[in-house]
């Protein structure tokens, strides 16, 4: 009998992907059913490009919500990929909003588990390279990177933005945001700086707002340049 492609696709694909894939394809959405795929909102993100970038490099995304030009989707399972030798590639430093769902596996190897986030992570840093993560200030949890080399508490609860496939399925579905209280996590062996330090939810937010107007008028400036 020949495969139908769904069934050579899911033959292929790991479990998680599959449920993500149809969960995007839905006409209608639940805020539950958001899970591992809330949004770092611009100005957070460019907040910490400006601390510790220029960050080239996604580790995880759906693709449509990716921060950086090049990425990894679930598809390509950062937990197998070699972060080190793309950021040699990039001259770059890598940003993460890690999935926070239950270990799962395909194939042998584990797609989500942020205990196995973390230790691929510190894998990648003594090969070299810059990675950083907005995760929850959680440092009682088993997974929390004691390690690091660099930990920025952030001072006041951040929010995240529903993914762009996200469609209410009531009014009562509509996002506000996912708000916890985060910090900002440094992977780098070669970091010379103090191991703790803080910044205000709104200086992060003020920074990056100020990166992203410099960024416009460089874009408007080019336009007409251009014209």
């Amino acid at each position: 009998m020949v495969s139908t492609e769904t069934e050579v696709i899911e033959n292929i694909a790991s479990p998680y992907c599959i449920e993500l894939s149809a969960l995007i394809g839905e006409s209608a959405h639940y805020l539950k059913d958001i899970g591992d795929q809330w949004r770092t909102p611009d100005p957070i993100f460019w907040g910490i490009n400006s601390m510790f970038g220029p960050l080239v490099l996604d580790l995880f995304t759906d693709a449509e919500n990716s921060k950086c030009p090049a990425y990894y989707t679930a598809e390509d399972n950062a937990l197998t990929q070699d972060w080190s030798e793309r950021l040699k590639e990039l001259r770059g430093a890598a940003f993460a909003n890690p999935p926070y769902s239950r270990p799962q596996q395909h194939d042998g190897e584990y797609i989500t588990g942020m205990t196995h986030i973390m230790d691929h992570a510190m894998v990648m840093r003594e090969k070299g390279g810059r990675y950083v993560f907005l995760i929850k200030a959680a440092t009682s949890e088993a997974w929390w990177p004691e390690d690091a080399d660099h930990i920025v508490f952030i001072r006041g609860r951040i929010g995240f933005d529903a993914p762009l496939w996200f469609i209410p399925a009531n009014d009562k579905q509509k996002p506000t945001g996912a708000f916890f209280a985060g910090a900002i996590v440094v992977f780098d062996k070669t970091w010379k700086g103090e191991r703790f330090s803080y910044v205000t939810r709104d200086q992060l937010i003020d920074t990056g707002e100020a990166f992203l107007e410099q960024i416009r008028r460089e874009a408007g400036r080019l336009g007409r340049v251009a014209a």
